[in-house]
């Protein structure tokens, strides 16, 4: 990553405190030592990231140490920002040889980027686990796979797509409310913009919108596949952020909804975009399955029922989806390949699904009827397996270069810019593309 280093002096502190906090081999006792001592339970740390319920293990880690005393899991998610804050942290501990977690999860947008440092991960195969091969799609497998073709992470979750909507801000506005209907009052993005006139002319005190990050890479990832299969870098890596069709129509789709007035001007996982979810602040949101657990942790119980889920603009898409992996540092490889081997095996994958609306992307999890059948609670019981099941069928993979994380982050605050008025309209797309370039070094 080009613009890791600055976070580094700044991160010492960080690294010299993660050391003990983080890594979880730091306090095995040493061979010198008693056999009481030797008999303790070795301790997993496995990091995350992501809002609301993040990967969804609370109940899988539960379940874990209350099944296997001598391998216990510490689960912590360190924060809702992946670009700007998780994936700096963990390629300075990475660096530093330790400090990272004992299982880590990286998000897809990063996942070029750790298949081209095979220093840093332990070989799963090692631990037998290349014998999980057909549990995956193929694409979600090969990401796995780094520059010297050994197996380092295994899939979580797979994106999907949706649309999220407030019923009762809806119903205020005079729109449609079930979603079936809402789900036919936008077929496509256009309809999607008229929709958006309609409700800001019943002046409800929200915005259509949340900003321009989601519904920018909800409709990048539909996008993608209709131009090679590439978004910021074609397939030898070579940026393409300004001559692939897929990323300007997403720009100018963003643009068309910003200058219409219908964004509520939020920057996606911020706490003011957080606190807008709960208040109630906005009326559509973009809905990888992953998001349906941002929400709901977010909004919390009081607004259980507020929110629902229909049918995306313009079809399907897949946005997001994680990896985990070990990072050679660890001092308990066996023990955390085990644990890994759990989370993405299928009753890890269930446990996610039920608790966060994470859709596995494990083939036998999709397949369970824990999870083709489960409905969503806090969604008016949406038939969320269902959906899912349905929005994953057919997708194809998007190639992520290796800088994907770090052009992603800085285009999307141009975005911001623009849409907050800090950046001219029409000055907008160069600066995009000059941000892009200036990323990817």
């Amino acid at each position: 990553m080009t613009n890791h280093k600055r976070f580094v002096v700044a991160g010492v502190a960080l690294t010299a405190l993660a050391v003990t906090a983080a890594c979880g081999g730091s306090s095995t006792p040493a061979a010198s030592q008693s056999s009481a001592a030797a008999a303790e339970p070795v301790t997993i740390n496995v990091h995350t990231f992501g809002g609301g319920e993040n990967f969804g293990y609370d109940e899988a880690v539960k379940k874990w140490n209350a099944e296997h005393p001598n391998i216990q899991i510490k689960y912590q998610n360190l924060t809702d920002r992946f670009e700007d804050v998780y994936l700096p942290q963990l390629l300075q501990r990475l660096q530093a040889g330790a400090g990272a977690g004992d299982v880590v999860g990286i998000d897809e947008g990063a996942m070029g980027l750790m298949a081209a440092r095979p220093q840093f991960f332990t070989d799963l195969g090692e631990y037998g686990l290349q014998s999980r091969k057909a549990d995956f799609p193929a694409a979600k497998w090969e990401s796995g796979v780094n520059a010297d073709g050994k197996l380092f992470a295994l899939g979580t979750d797979i994106g999907g797509m949706t649309m999220c909507y407030r019923k009762d801000l809806f119903k205020k506005a005079g729109l449609p409310t079930e979603r079936e209907e809402v789900g036919k009052l936008w077929p496509d993005w256009n309809a999607y913009l008229e929709a958006g006139k309609k409700f800001s002319a019943a002046d409800t005190g929200a915005k259509w919108m949340d900003g321009p990050n989601t519904i920018y890479n909800v409709i990048l990832s539909q996008e993608a596949p209709k131009n090679g299969n590439v978004s910021y870098f074609d397939k030898s890596n070579k940026l393409v952020i300004e001559s692939n069709p897929a990323v300007k129509t997403a720009f100018d789709w963003v643009q068309k909804f910003s200058q219409e007035g219908l964004t509520a001007k939020l920057q996606a996982f911020s706490p003011p975009w957080n606190k807008a979810i709960k208040g109630g602040d906005f009326a559509t949101m973009g809905c990888p399955s992953w998001m349906l657990g941002v929400i709901s942790g977010a909004a919390g119980e009081a607004n259980k029922g507020n929110w629902d889920v229909a049918a995306v603009p313009g079809g399907s898409g897949n946005w997001g989806g994680s990896w985990l992996a070990v990072p050679k540092q660890t001092k308990h490889p066996k023990e955390a390949a085990e644990v890994l081997n759990y989370l993405t095996g299928k009753e890890g994958h269930v446990a996610a699904f039920k608790e966060a609306g994470a859709f596995p992307s494990s083939i036998p999890a999709q397949q369970d009827p824990e999870v083709s059948g489960l409905k969503n609670e806090y969604f008016n019981d949406v038939p969320t397996g269902e959906i899912f099941s349905a929005s994953v069928k057919d997708l194809l993979p998007v190639f992520l270069g290796e800088k994907h994380a770090q052009v992603k982050t800085s285009v999307e605050k141009v975005l911001e810019g623009m849409d907050q008025g800090a950046i001219k309209y029409d000055e907008a797309w160069s600066k995009f593309v000059a941000a892009g370039v200036k990323a990817a070094g």
